[in-house]
């Protein structure tokens, strides 16, 4: 027993090894640290001096106070400078942007492009893939169609995927995607002519939604004047505030209505119509003109209400990252059956399906012109929807997916596999921007969007191989 002890003592020694071995593990994860830490930074979409601002006199508290531990010998393990994190950020960008490349190099997928104008009126240019952003790219001088494409086919080319593998593309409907001979689309098709091309439908439902009568847009503007009289001075929107708080109102404030905002009209209308009689109240020392019309018109606000509020409800649904056009049909026509029975009930007096109408005093020509609008709308939707509310025939989905189905018909597969992987609509690529209005802040207008990586690690579901880029780094502790 003496013996064996003395054995054991020996083998658990400190060696010169073990020594090394040791300080090596604990610097690995000071570095396996960094990237971590920098991967939340990222992903917060904050700057990258709050991991000196914020992170480490946090962490530094929480050992001495907590743990009751020295603090400096753990910090000094993390490098995480202002320039350490913004390395940090690009390596693991790069390595995410190289695994989604090699990916696309080898299957088929489908994409959605945009572009919009940043604060600096730069024009910028997103792809996406699934819920993985491709690339980010400036459009140096003009939005042409033939620029985009050629920004597109020339990341391509540099990544060696090849143009073919793109199915389908869905973009907006704006002249320079969809022109017929100048248009981005047309330049593609010259290049992948059985490319398949969606218009964006939550694009398209919001032209439907703007489809109103003469008499329901001057209302919709009555509306959006006395807002705009609240809310543009701002003593009458304290007043107002004050007069919703005496009225015991359950919200003080008026939301503003703007065209670009999908959901804008519907919260916009439903916030006005909740707080209507203390808005009558206060125009009534204010703008009595207003507030006669305003009164003159309720009926017509209660309606549109309960319209937009319906049109918010299939907007959300179009939304996600997992539709395709199997279950977008399903919405659309669910909605254009609706549209089709609340046209029948509310010529027939009926106002089950309009609650807000159902509080007003609705006279019969008030009826003839909401019957009048709603034949429109069906017409309309009817009409802009056509590829999609004819492309199939229900209760295909669940054949098609089936595993060996592209092995078992691989010509039909080829036909039908378009509509499984195509987008219906460019929501991820309105994300994105939305995304890069939040990153360039005052306060980072600098950042170069285009070149560093935090635009890709903020959108992307992908994760790095941070195991792989600790090989590539030798350690150095903080200083």
């Amino acid at each position: 027993m003496y013996f064996q002890t003395l054995k054991d003592k020996f083998q658990k020694r400190p060696t010169l090894d073990r020594m090394f071995a040791s300080t090596s593990q604990r610097n690995d994860d000071g570095l396996r640290a960094s990237y971590n830490i920098s991967l939340l930074i990222a992903k917060s979409g904050k700057a990258h001096t709050i991991e000196e601002k914020l992170i480490l006199p946090a962490v530094e508290e929480v050992l001495r106070t907590v743990l009751h531990k020295p603090a400096s010998d753990i910090i000094k393990r993390i490098p995480l400078s202002n320039n350490t994190v913004e390395r940090r950020i690009d390596e693991m960008s790069s390595d995410i942007e190289s695994f989604l490349c090699n990916y696309l190099q080898t299957t088929h997928f489908s994409i959605q492009l945009d572009e919009s104008t940043l604060p600096d009126n730069a024009a910028l240019l997103l792809a996406y893939k699934s819920t993985k952003n491709i690339f980010a790219r400036t459009l140096i001088t003009h939005t042409k169609g033939e620029s985009i494409f050629h920004v597109l086919k020339d990341y391509f080319i540099e990544k060696a995927i090849p143009l073919s593998n793109i199915i389908s593309v869905v973009t907006d409907g704006a002249p320079a995607m969809v022109g017929r001979y100048r248009g981005f689309i047309s330049y593609f098709k010259q290049n992948v002519s059985l490319m398949l091309a969606i218009h964006c439908v939550i694009h398209r439902q919001h032209l439907v939604a703007k489809n109103l009568s003469v008499r329901l847009h001057e209302s919709l503007h009555l509306v959006i004047d006395a807002v705009n009289r609240i809310r543009s001075n701002a003593l009458n929107t304290r007043l107002f505030a004050q007069l919703c708080e005496e009225n015991d109102e359950h919200f003080h404030h008026l939301l503003l209505h703007t065209e670009v905002g999908w959901l804008s009209q519907g919260l916009c209308l439903t916030r006005f119509f909740a707080l209507f009689e203390t808005i009558l109240e206060f125009l009534d020392t204010k703008d009595k003109i207003l507030k006669e019309n305003l009164m003159k018109r309720k009926t017509d606000i209660a309606y549109l209400t309960d319209l937009f509020t319906k049109f918010n409800m299939v907007n959300l649904q179009l939304q996600g990252d997992s539709l395709n056009l199997i279950k977008t049909k399903s919405i659309l026509s669910a909605f254009l059956a609706r549209v089709k029975l609340m046209k029948q009930n509310i010529g027939r007096g009926e106002f089950s399906q309009f609650p807000n109408l159902s509080q007003t005093s609705c006279q019969e020509d008030d009826v003839s012109t909401y019957v009048q609008h709603l034949n429109a709308l069906y017409s309309d939707f009817e009409s802009r929807f056509e590829d999609i509310l004819t492309m199939f025939k229900n209760g295909y989905q669940q054949f098609w997916l089936q595993n060996n189905i592209p092995d078992t018909y691989p010509v039909l597969w080829n036909i039908s596999r378009k509509f499984f992987i195509s987008f219906p609509s460019s929501y991820l690529v309105e994300r994105g921007f939305s995304a890069v209005t939040n990153l360039l802040t005052k306060k980072r207008n600098i950042l170069d969007i285009i070149s560093r990586g935090d635009l890709r690690l903020t959108l992307t579901k992908l994760t790095p191989n941070v195991d792989n880029l600790l090989l590539r780094h030798q350690v150095h502790p903080s200083h």
